[in-house]
C-alpha cells in the first residue's frame, strides 16, 4: 500500500481551552472555537480508496496545506461497512468523514468539532463534493450525540489537548458504539501511541494495531 507523503504545513486544528484548578489556559494548538482568526483559504484535490474529493481549508483548522499522512493512512485503513453508522470525533474540515461517507454510501456519517470555522468548512466540502449521507454539528467531544449510538467511531485524536482528552475520546466513545462496533484511532509513536494502545486495552474487548507506517499506528478497538 503506497501512502503519500505528509507535510505539517499550516497551523493546528486550533487553540484549545481547558479548565487547570479553577483557571483558563488557552494555547494555539487544537481544539477549540477561534472564529475571529484571519481567513486564509486553499482549496486542493486529494484521492484514496478510489475516490477523488476537493477540499476548502482556511486558517485555524488542522493540516491545511493537505491531508495529513496519519489522517491518510487511517482512510487506507479503516473497515467502513457500506451501510454502517459513522461517528467522526474531532472532524476538521472533513477528510475522514467524507471519505467514510463514501465508503459507506447506504450508511450515514455524523462528524463533530468544537472548531466553528472547522464545522462550516466540512459542511462545505460536503457539499461541493455532493455528499449528503453526513450530518456536520459544532460539539464538544461528544455533547452533541450524547443521546444516539455508532458502529464504527473514527478520530485522529488531538494530542496536543494533552493526555486526558485523548482517553476520554476512547471511553467516553466506549459508551456510544453499538455491541462489537469499532473504534478507528490513528496516533503517533512519539506522540503516546504505546499509552494510547494501553488505555484502549483497559476499555475494550479487543485492540489491534491494524496498521504501522512511519512512525504512525493504526488502531482498531472492538467493544
Amino acid at each position: 500500500m503506497k501512502i503519500p507523503h505528509a507535510c505539517w504545513q499550516g497551523d493546528f486544528r486550533s487553540a484549545f481551552i481547558f479548565p487547570l484548578k479553577g483557571v483558563l489556559i488557552v494555547t494555539d494548538h487544537y481544539y477549540t472555537n477561534r472564529p475571529d482568526l484571519p481567513h486564509d483559504e486553499r482549496s486542493f484535490t486529494f484521492s484514496l480508496r478510489g475516490y477523488s474529493l476537493r477540499f476548502t481549508t482556511d486558517a485555524g483548522v488542522f493540516s491545511r496545506e493537505r491531508i495529513d499522512f496519519g489522517s491518510v493512512l487511517l482512510i487506507e485503513t479503516m473497515h467502513i461497512d457500506e451501510t454502517a453508522e459513522v461517528l467522526d470525533v474531532g472532524c476538521g474540515y472533513g477528510p475522514l468523514g467524507l471519505f467514510a461517507a463514501k465508503l459507506a454510501p447506504r450508511g450515514r456519517v455524523t462528524m463533530v468539532d468544537v472548531n466553528e470555522r472547522a464545522v462550516r468548512l466540512a459542511r462545505r466540502n460536503a457539499e461541493q463534493n455532493g455528499i449528503a449521507n453526513v450530518e456536520v454539528l459544532t460539539s464538544d467531544l461528544y455533547a452533541a450525540v450524547a443521546d444516539r449510538s455508532f458502529d464504527v467511531i473514527l478520530t485522529n485524536p488531538p494530542i496536543r489537548a494533552g493526555k486526558e482528552i485523548v482517553h476520554r475520546i476512547f471511553v467516553e466513545g466506549h459508551a456510544l458504539l453499538r455491541s462489537g462496533g469499532e473504534m478507528w484511532v490513528v496516533i503517533q509513536k512519539k506522540q503516546g501511541a504505546p499509552s494510547a494502545y494501553k488505555k484502549l486495552r483497559e476499555v475494550y474487548a479487543e485492540v489491534e494495531e491494524a496498521e504501522r507506517k512511519k512512525g504512525y499506528s493504526i488502531f482498531r478497538a472492538k467493544k
